[in-house]
């Protein structure tokens, strides 16, 4: 159900979604410091909903679709608002054209095989991409301002967050190409499994 816990703390993800985006147009440390806090809490929600799914036995089709739907969202958001702000060092625009291209041609790849009645599970790769560009944008949303306010002007944070969001393309390709495949494996084998039945 939609009032389930796990399904209102996806839902609360989703909702921090444009807190953030005004936190971060305001352009400064503290609102960047603030903006980390709610994002450090929105990414602490993507671990719980789904254990706390599992611990109640809560498990849903509703929550199935929903959580990886608002990881995409808010990665996607984010990026997006990084890049119109250019906060988006060592050239790490192009780092997100490819993730959000991944990600939307997953995307279709799991909406035209759910009408096929076919499904494409997520795998491990994936959640340790949506990992490593989830800790990535927390450096680049506190940025060295958020850093030095914290007393770690030491800190590259907006360097290690472009240099993070680069090294999470290498499993986002990894598994888009492991899905690509999958996907399109699965949907021979069901076109072969009806043209079968078709020529009884």
């Amino acid at each position: 159900m939609l009032t389930d816990l796990p399904n209102i703390l996806t839902l609360l993800r989703i909702a921090s979604i444009p807190v953030l985006v005004v936190l971060l147009s305001v352009h400064s440390p503290t609102a960047n410091v603030i903006a980390c806090v709610v994002y450090t809490a929105a990414c602490i929600t993507d671990y719980l909903d789904g254990a706390l799914a599992r611990r109640w036995h809560q498990l849903s089709e509703l929550g199935r679709m929903m959580d990886p739907i608002a990881d995409k969202l808010l990665v996607g958001s984010l990026l997006l608002a990084l890049a119109g702000l250019t906060q988006l060092p060592v050239f790490s625009l192009y780092a997100g054209i490819i993730i959000m291209v991944r990600e939307i041609l997953v995307s279709g790849l799991r909406e035209y095989m759910a009408s096929q009645r076919e499904t494409l599970p997520s795998t491990r790769l994936a959640k340790w991409k949506t990992g490593i560009q989830m800790v990535a944008i927390g450096f680049l949303i506190g940025g060295d301002g958020a850093a030095g306010m914290l007393g770690l002007s030491f800190l590259p944070a907006s360097l290690i967050g472009g240099i993070l969001l680069w090294f999470s393309v290498i499993p986002t390709v990894i598994s888009g190409w492991g899905y690509l495949t999958a996907g399109l494996t699965r949907i021979m084998a069901g076109q072969t499994r009806k043209s079968s039945k078709i020529s009884f």
